[in-house]
């Protein structure tokens, strides 16, 4: 299936996988890649060796393109964008708008540069600093999002820009794939589908909390970072969300004291960065320090499986999936289902 999207980064099929932060690594990506999607690499939770590693890694398991996710505002985001360029790392994503220099250079040492975008005017500033094309997360999406369905989303980026945009937020099959590409999108990008495959890592226990879930499984919380984040629905959440503000903070604190010891960050670094995230945001320091410890708390749930001390990001689509297909089976399947519905629109449009 060939669309703006295969054209420009030179995957088979338009179908992304999102770089979700201790989710996304050389396993899941590589099994991606080799299925004809882009697979994208999470470096946010990880070290500069450890993406360095994890790029090798990717590397040896498939040849066909990839991508990785960079912090636009990470101390070394200049190191990591040149460890991309040497390693020739076919795509660079972006959670955060990424500066015009760093998308130049990028874009001048041949990497694809495509920016995670929440509302139509983004789009439009790194289209003009040259962006190559652009992912729209609806609200129904996973993680932190805006509260903009992706129906309504999808076509005003679509209006605002002439870059292929590709569309995520709700998105797990075939009939999606064909709704997106009828609004004029070049692709889909998914999340929590791909969490719930078999190539991902994620401890089988938690997986089978994600398929659980109903559509009502999830909950939009500011209680976690202090910005909208859909997560699953657990007791850790729940507390949160009707903790007060003494009990929220001491719950925050106990958390702080529990991942520092994890982490073996001093309590001085850990106020430094509460107070950088705390700038230009009206957030309480019960939120602050969460918000310095969701990394963790991430981790907690999706790599350690403790669904009782952890966050688990995802998507509304949650309630709509039950079983755990292969990569390859999951874009093929999409693709096909896709085809077909695309196909058969001649017959019922006359």
């Amino acid at each position: 299936m060939k669309t703006a999207l295969t054209e420009l980064v030179g995957v088979r099929h338009p179908v992304v996988q999102t770089g979700m932060g201790w989710v996304a690594g050389p396993r899941l990506v590589a099994a991606t890649a080799e299925a004809g999607g882009l697979g994208i690499l999470a470096s946010a939770t990880m070290s500069y060796p450890e993406l360095e590693a994890a790029i090798k890694e990717t590397k040896q398991r498939t040849r066909n393109p990839f991508g990785v996710n960079l912090r636009a505002d990470a101390t070394d985001a200049a190191e990591r964008v040149e460890l991309l360029i040497r390693e020739k790392v076919r795509v660079a994503s972006f959670a955060l708008a990424p500066k015009r220099e760093m998308i130049s250079r990028l874009s001048d040492a041949g990497v694809v540069v495509i920016p995670s975008i929440g509302a139509a005017r983004h789009a439009e500033k790194v289209a003009g600093w040259g962006a190559h094309a652009v992912i729209v997360q609806g609200g129904e999406g996973g993680g932190h999002t805006g509260g903009v369905a992706t129906t309504l989303l999808l076509p005003s980026v679509l209006d605002a820009v002439d870059i292929p945009v590709i569309a995520a937020g709700g998105f797990f099959d075939g009939r999606g794939l064909a709704a997106a590409l009828a609004y004029g999108a070049a692709g889909i990008a998914m999340g929590t589908r791909f969490l719930l495959t078999q190539e991902s890592t994620v401890p089988d226990a938690v997986k089978r909390s994600y398929l659980d879930k109903g559509l009502d499984g999830t909950v939009v919380t500011t209680r976690v970072d202090g910005m909208p984040h859909r997560v699953l629905r657990t007791e850790l959440v729940e507390h949160l969300e009707h903790a007060g503000r003494i009990s929220g903070l001491v719950r925050a604190v106990a958390n702080a004291a529990r991942f520092r010891r994890h982490t073996g960050l001093s309590w001085l670094a850990m106020i430094r960065e509460g107070m950088a995230m705390r700038h230009g945001r009206d957030l309480r320091w019960s939120q602050v320090i969460m918000a310095a410890n969701t990394p963790m708390l991430l981790r907690s749930g999706l790599v350690e499986g403790r669904t009782d001390a952890g966050v688990l990001a995802s998507g509304q689509v949650v309630g709509m999936l039950d079983d755990l297909p292969t990569c390859a089976d999951l874009i093929t399947g999409v693709v096909e289902e896709a085809e077909k519905i695309i196909a058969n629109l001649s017959r019922v449009v006359r």
